[in-house]
C-alpha cells in the first residue's frame, strides 16, 4: 500500500494535491519491477476527499494515457462542489460532516468564490463530468453512508459510471454517517469493512 503524502488546500488549492498523487501513481508503476509488484494491478482507494482525489485521479491518468488503474475504491466520495442534491440540502447538522464543512472545504480546494460556478472541470470535481467522460474507467465500487451529505453525489456517481458501461458496485448503509469507520465496534461498520476487503481482494486477487 502507498499513500501519497499529497499537499493541503487551502495553501495549495486545486490541482496541487491530484498532481501530487498522480505524480506518486507514475513512481509507483515506473518502479514496479523493483518494488516487485505488478504494474497491471494498482488499484486506488480513498475516503470522503482522499475518495475525491482517487476519483479524479482516475479521470486524470485515463486521459493522460496511464498509468492504469485497474480498480478504484470510493468511500464516501466527495464529487460535486454544487451541491445540489437532496442529501446536501437536508443533511446541514449532521455528525462529522454537514453541508457547512462541504462548503468549507470546496471553498478550500477550489478557491473562494469559485464552487458552484461554470468552467469546474471534472479534473476538480468529479461528479461534473458527463457519461461520455466516464466510459472506459476501471471497474469502480462505491460505498455511501444514509445520514451523509455525500451520500447522493456517490450513488449519482455510480449511476453514472453504470450508464457509461463501467462496472459500478453500490452499497449504501442504513444508519451511519459520515466518517462513521471510526466506529469500529459497530456491526454496520464491520460491514463496511469486510466489504470493502472482499471488493479490493477481488479486483487485485485474480
Amino acid at each position: 500500500m502507498v499513500s501519497p503524502d499529497y499537499r493541503l488546500a487551502p495553501e495549495h488549492p486545486y490541482p496541487a494535491a491530484l498532481e501530487d498523487c498522480y505524480a506518486g501513481l507514475r513512481a509507483l508503476a515506473g518502479n514496479a519491477a523493483e518494488l516487485g509488484i505488478a504494474p497491471e494491478r494498482i488499484a486506488v482507494c480513498g475516503d470522503s476527499a482522499g475518495a475525491a482525489l482517487a476519483t479524479a485521479l482516475t479521470l486524470l491518468a485515463r486521459d493522460r494515457g496511464g498509468p492504469a488503474i485497474c480498480f478504484q475504491y470510493l468511500c464516501s466520495p466527495a464529487l460535486d462542489d454544487r451541491l445540489a442534491t437532496a442529501s446536501a440540502r437536508h443533511y446541514t447538522d449532521t455528525p462529522v460532516w454537514n453541508r457547512r464543512n462541504a462548503e468549507l472545504s470546496w471553498a478550500a480546494y477550489l478557491g473562494a468564490g469559485v464552487p458552484g460556478s461554470d468552467g469546474v472541470p471534472s479534473h476538480a470535481a468529479p461528479g461534473r463530468a458527463g457519461a461520455g467522460e466516464l466510459a472506459g474507467l476501471p471497474p469502480a465500487f462505491v460505498s455511501v453512508m444514509q445520514f451523509d451529505p455525500l451520500r447522493d453525489e456517490g450513488i449519482a456517481y455510480a449511476q453514472a459510471l453504470l450508464a457509461a458501461g463501467v462496472h459500478a458496485e453500490l452499497h449504501v448503509y442504513p444508519g451511519t454517517f459520515h466518517g462513521a469507520i471510526m466506529v469500529e465496534h459497530a456491526a454496520v461498520i464491520r460491514r463496511v469493512t469486510q466489504d470493502a476487503d472482499a471488493a479490493l481482494r477481488r479486483a487485485l486477487w485474480r
